[in-house]
């Protein structure tokens, strides 16, 4: 069966609404969890706060370990002051250049949210050398509309409350999406997704499902789910920069809207040196799988970014890793942009490629000579 876009759609726009940084991702777990129930899967979470639920399969074949993030970038709060303005600390790698008069919404509790915005110095009063100067985040601060301290405390905000941009969906042209925390909640629908055809596969690998937690705050929770199921086989999806804008053509030769796309090679490069360089095994899978459906696979190598497999493919004795990923424009930001029909494409490819791996499906990297 292929995969549905209008409930991949549903569940997208469902997922980007839920707040959920990093460290706090209960309620985006809740919503998730009830899905997987309504399925018929048990879940349980361990206490890290990953989701987990496993489908049993042939125990002859490599176990697979398939997974994708959760939580979302944003800030937190570091200082109120008297007068009522908000100071924050960064959380994840948040672009200071796109932050001045942004909405966001200070995490109380559900229902007692508190909307706030960014302040932007107000454009009359400012001199010429600040017009194209980006403030550090340090120097920004939140307006909630609060007059005091003592007010918003009132309104239940405190040293540590969790901040993120303001959860909204846009709609765009062409079956495109754009909002906040694409990155990764269009991962996580996409698996719930193919979960309908994996339960309904006769033939498959025991596949571990991990919704992760803390992924933009170090790359914490995929470690300890792998280190509890030690798999095999672990794919991971999240995004992958397209290329087709002016200012990204040099980076390489990924479109929006035209088909999924598996990572050669990551690295960040810098703060943390690590990456990951896939399997071969898993490259072959994924290739020869986009050819058997007749479906374009686009590749992506580049430095600047890295995901939770830079430290899953260490877990026991190794682990055979892979990032697939969904084209998407303008990462971290709050509008950041993904094309549905990838999605689509990408949830059908993981199901045709995850019920491919049986029990002579070799994970020897001499078999695969280069």
């Amino acid at each position: 069966m292929s995969a549905s876009k209008q409930a991949i759609s549903d569940d997208l726009s469902a997922l980007m609404l839920i707040p959920g940084l990093s460290g706090y991702e209960t309620r985006v777990r809740k919503w998730i969890a009830k899905r997987l129930h309504e399925m018929g899967l048990e879940t349980r979470t361990d206490r890290l706060g990953n989701l987990i639920a496993t489908l049993e399969g042939n125990s002859d074949a490599p176990s697979v370990m398939l997974f994708t993030h959760m939580d979302q970038l944003g800030f937190i709060v570091r200082k109120i002051e008297d007068n009522g303005f908000i100071r924050v600390e960064r959380l994840g790698g948040v672009p200071e250049r796109a932050l001045a008069s942004q909405p966001v919404l200070l995490c109380v509790a559900e229902g007692k949210d508190v909307a706030g915005v960014i302040a932007n110095k107000s454009h009359h009063a400012t001199k010429p050398d600040e017009k194209y100067k980006v403030l550090p985040y340090q120097e920004l601060y939140i307006d909630t509309g609060h007059a005091s301290a003592q007010e918003v405390l009132d309104a239940g905000i405190n040293i540590g409350t969790p901040v993120v941009y303001k959860p909204h969906v846009m709609p765009l042209a062409n079956g495109r999406v754009s909002g906040p925390s694409i990155d990764d909640r269009a991962g996580c629908a996409v698996i719930l997704e193919a979960l309908k055809d994996l339960l309904a596969a006769r033939e498959k690998p025991t596949i571990h499902i991990v919704f992760s937690v803390q992924e933009e705050f170090n790359l914490r929770g995929a470690v300890t789910a792998a280190n509890a199921l030690m798999p095999d086989i672990a794919i991971q999806l999240d995004l992958v920069l397209t290329t087709d804008t002016p200012d990204m053509g040099y980076r390489g030769a990924v479109d929006l809207g035209a088909g999924p796309a598996m990572s050669m090679y990551s690295f960040h490069g810098r703060g943390t040196l690590n990456g990951a360089i896939p399997h071969p095994a898993i490259v072959q899978l994924f290739d020869q799988t986009a050819k058997n459906l007749g479906m374009n696979l686009q590749r992506s190598a580049h430095i600047g970014a890295l995901t939770e497999t830079s430290y899953v493919q260490l877990i026991g004795e190794g682990v055979a890793v892979i990032d697939m990923g969904f084209p998407c424009r303008y990462s971290h930001s709050s509008l950041e942009v993904c094309d549905l029909n990838d999605l689509v494409q990408l949830s059908d490819l993981l199901v045709a490629a995850i019920t491919s791996i049986t029990p002579d499906f070799s994970l020897d990297r001499d078999d695969y000579p280069q």
